[in-house]
């Protein structure tokens, strides 16, 4: 391939690069400009098998632009490709489909109804990411409503309640109503007795394993008939703690031969030993079931839509037979699927990673390996991030894929901007240095010269990355100090033409003097530690900045050499500084 030809694939590629990075708002795929740059120009195909090397470095490079360092670019290579991408960008406002059958007098009113048994992970943002977005649309309101009845299989942990509400916050929404159930069981009880003088529930004494038989077979029970003044009082004792679990429980009177043996007399009330964790609630033994719970609640707060997974289709069906009792209209329900998210290694599943801290393979909620909420707010996560990412999922009944990389480029834009620049070398190698200024001069952000530039003293010896340490005999360009040369000595100090770099292609790397800030970078593949340059122990904690050439990272807990009066994060040395790593 000639160069002529190359500067063209080059060019054709770069312009498809941004074209995939601007309209997807993440980083370029080189799959993504193969098919487009092969597909316009026939006269490549004869070079296919160099195109795809030459691809991947354009890429590359296109991936290392700032959001709006794309734009710009692109606005002068394809200014009318760009103009269809920010069309297409106001039609799609609202990803999210407009709600079946808003009353305009009702208006709309959703709830969240997470279980506190845990912090939240990743996957619960999706909740209240969809509802707050409807809330804002709708000017509606927002119920966050904790369905904590089960002391027992998902028994409630009394630090998840301010945790999860934490989490809302950090994801940008304020809840307009806060409850407990565990605070609401009286108001069951009283459904329940209405339920029974409506003669639409029984109690029922059968073993667990012979009403299944009966069911199954779609055959009643012999209780099923009992006369309501009966039932009445056996539900009582139920309440007053007379029956021990597994005794008796209270039945939904439904239909015994219906076609899904799942709707048939489900129970609504049964009877839990294990006292409620929560003082206020710890005297109750009659503990409502979620479906009855759940379809009480929406009907007294007013809930217009509910939104559930696409496994709980029985849930709604079972709370029907409940609402026609008692002649109630059933909200709107839109079922969604299952949200899995790559990257990690740890199951989205709250037992799971209370299991991985509990046997010390987690630092905790927030340990950076874990897909929780915790973990990506103190990573430096905005909680915007992820809804957007969330919002572009969808409401489909098929489950979806949350890309990571979504997330980080969310989150890229809205942090860039803010980050101030630092040097940070990981595992650096001492190189003596001969010649040159004092010390480098570096802006404290490429894009804000009023942010000024930085003083990282360079002394008699400088470190580098090892993978930066060039050849003997060959130049780097140390960023903010000038050109030097590899030789047996250490560098030498070869000037500051910046034709070094633009027409001859020195590679640009970073450095730190001998004696900087040495920090501890906690990432998901394990903690990394360095050498940053001296002013960045001056950066305030849960400040995030760019690591230059690593990647962005929030500054989480400063040594006690820098300052008395910042904290000293977990597990830190007292000369250390740590900081948790964001994305690239």
């Amino acid at each position: 391939m000639d160069s002529e030809l190359r500067e063209r694939v080059e060019r054709a590629a770069r312009t498809h690069a941004l074209l995939n990075a601007v309209k997807y708002d993440s980083d370029a795929d080189v799959g993504a400009v193969m098919g487009p740059l092969m597909g316009e120009n026939p006269d490549f195909r004869p070079h296919a098998d160099e195109i795809p090397g030459i691809v991947g470095g354009v890429v590359a490079e296109v991936n290392d632009l700032s959001a709006a360092e794309k734009r710009a670019e692109l606005e002068d290579l394809a200014p009318e490709e760009l103009a269809e991408i920010e069309a297409d960008d106001e039609e799609d406002d609202h990803p999210l489909p407009d709600l079946p059958n808003v009353d305009e007098e009702t208006g709309v009113v959703m709830r969240a109804a997470p279980n506190p048994n845990g912090p939240w992970h990743l996957g619960h943002a999706r909740m209240p990411a969809v509802i707050g977005t409807y809330k804002e649309r709708y000017d509606g309101r927002f119920i966050c409503r904790f369905d904590d009845t089960d002391p027992e299989t998902k028994r409630p942990d009394l630090d998840a309640y301010d945790a999860i509400l934490d989490s809302i916050d950090y994801l940008g929404f304020d809840p307009d109503e806060v409850l407990r159930a565990s605070d609401r069981v009286d108001t069951y009880y009283d459904h329940a007795h209405e339920l029974i003088e409506l003669g639409g529930a029984y109690t029922c004494s059968c073993p667990q394993g012979e009403f299944s038989d009966l069911k199954n077979a779609g055959e009643a029970c012999p209780h099923r008939e009992k006369d309501a003044a009966t039932t009445r009082e056996e539900f009582e004792a139920m309440v007053d703690g007379d029956y021990s679990a597994g005794e008796m429980v209270l039945r939904v009177r439904t239909d015994i031969t219906h076609k899904n043996p799942a709707l048939r007399d489900w129970v609504a009330f049964r009877m839990i030993d294990r006292p409620h964790p929560r003082p206020e609630a710890a005297d109750y033994r009659c503990w409502p079931m979620l479906d009855f719970q759940s379809g009480v609640d929406d009907h007294l707060t007013g809930v217009t839509h509910i939104i559930r997974g696409i496994d709980l289709q029985d849930s709604a069906k079972r709370q029907r037979f409940v609402y026609d009792y008692f002649d109630w209209e059933y909200p709107e329900v839109i079922h969604w699927g299952h949200v899995q998210v790559d990257e990690y290694d740890v199951q989205l599943s709250t037992s799971t990673i209370k299991e991985l801290i509990d046997d010390g393979e987690l630092d905790g909620w927030d340990d950076p390996r874990a897909p929780t909420l915790a973990s990506l707010q103190r990573r430096g996560i905005r909680g915007q991030a992820i809804v957007d990412a969330m919002i572009e999922l969808g409401t489909s009944t098929s489950n979806v894929e949350l890309s990571m990389s979504a997330v980080y480029a969310n989150n890229r834009d809205l942090i860039d901007d803010g980050a101030n620049r630092y040097f940070f070398v990981r595992d650096g190698v001492e190189k003596s240095l001969h010649g040159g200024p004092e010390a480098g001069h570096p802006p404290v952000h490429p894009e804000h010269e009023d942010r000024g530039r930085r003083d990282v003293p360079a002394g008699d010896a400088v470190l580098v990355e090892p993978a930066d340490v060039p050849e003997t005999g060959e130049r780097v360009w140390l960023k903010g100090f000038g050109c030097v040369r590899h030789t047996d000595a250490g560098f030498e100090y070869v000037g500051d033409d910046i034709t070094a770099v633009r027409e001859e292609g020195v590679p640009v790397v970073h450095w730190a003097p001998v004696d900087g800030v040495p920090v501890r970078l906690r990432t998901r593949d394990g903690d990394v530690t360095g050498v940053a340059e001296p002013d960045f122990a001056d950066v305030p904690v849960d400040d995030v900045v760019q690591f230059e050439r690593v990647g962005f990272a929030r500054v989480d807990g400063v040594a006690r050499r820098a300052t008395e009066s910042r904290p000293e994060a977990d597990g830190a040395d007292s000369d250390e500084t740590v900081a948790y790593f964001a994305h690239e």
